[in-house]
């Protein structure tokens, strides 16, 4: 006991059971409670302010992205990390935007959902592989406006072309060794790249900069 204390909603026996075990087990983590349903994660969340709320997105009675919005709109420190079913990007932006940091396929495995929760709960914000790849299909990732351009207070308001690349990686799952490896320069200028993107899009993770490129029609989806 006394690792980040975890909600698990599910509804799927069966798939509850294997991510419980998975959560119990982990030394980081500490399996707070289990639900099948939004009233019943609703019921325990107005009482207990866990650190992960891990849910389902197809519930009997709504969607987890209800209670992922319930967590932002008590001011909770939850961090929220959707596994699913669902990899299309409507549900993906949607989760994201509603303020979800992690998105993970239900795809048979669950030996990695605890080091990807520890990995959210560090900074990071990870994404199932498949996802980010069945996204970068749909993504037309260009800056709309010069890399030049400045607003009246002369800061940069766009990604270069170099970020926008960057930011396709970030989108992927890379890690800055793997960018530097993969872009040829170093750890220090992709964490460089990382800091401009972060601090031109007014976000402070992987998921919110991908979401915000999107709305701010840096990234479109077809």
């Amino acid at each position: 006991m006394g690792g980040y204390s975890v909600l698990l909603v599910e509804d799927d026996d069966n798939t509850r059971g294997r991510l419980a075990q998975v959560i119990a087990s982990h030394p980081g983590l500490e399996l707070a409670e289990t639900a099948k349903s939004v009233a019943e994660a609703r019921h325990y969340l107005q009482g207990s302010e866990p650190d992960v709320l891990l849910c389902d997105l197809g519930l009997p009675d709504g969607s987890g992205i209800e209670l992922i919005e319930m967590i932002r709109a008590m001011d909770y420190r939850t961090e929220a990390m959707v596994i699913t079913v669902f990899g299309d990007e409507r549900h993906v932006v949607r989760a994201i935007e509603a303020g979800a940091t992690g998105y993970l396929l239900k795809d048979g495995r669950a030996n990695y959902i605890g080091d990807s929760i520890m990995q959210m709960m560090q900074g990071g914000s990870p994404i199932s592989a498949s996802i980010a790849r069945h996204l970068l299909k749909r993504f037309d990732l260009h800056a709309r406006h010069d890399p030049g351009d400045t607003d009246e207070t002369g800061q940069c308001t766009s990604l270069s072309k170099q970020e926008v690349t960057v930011l396709r990686y970030l989108a992927k799952g890379f890690n800055c060794a793997d960018i530097a490896g993969f872009l040829d320069i170093s750890h220090h200028t992709v964490s460089t790249y990382i800091k401009r993107i972060y601090r031109k899009l007014a976000v402070h993770s992987r998921g919110e900069a991908v979401y915000e490129a999107h709305k701010m029609g840096i990234i479109e989806f077809d």
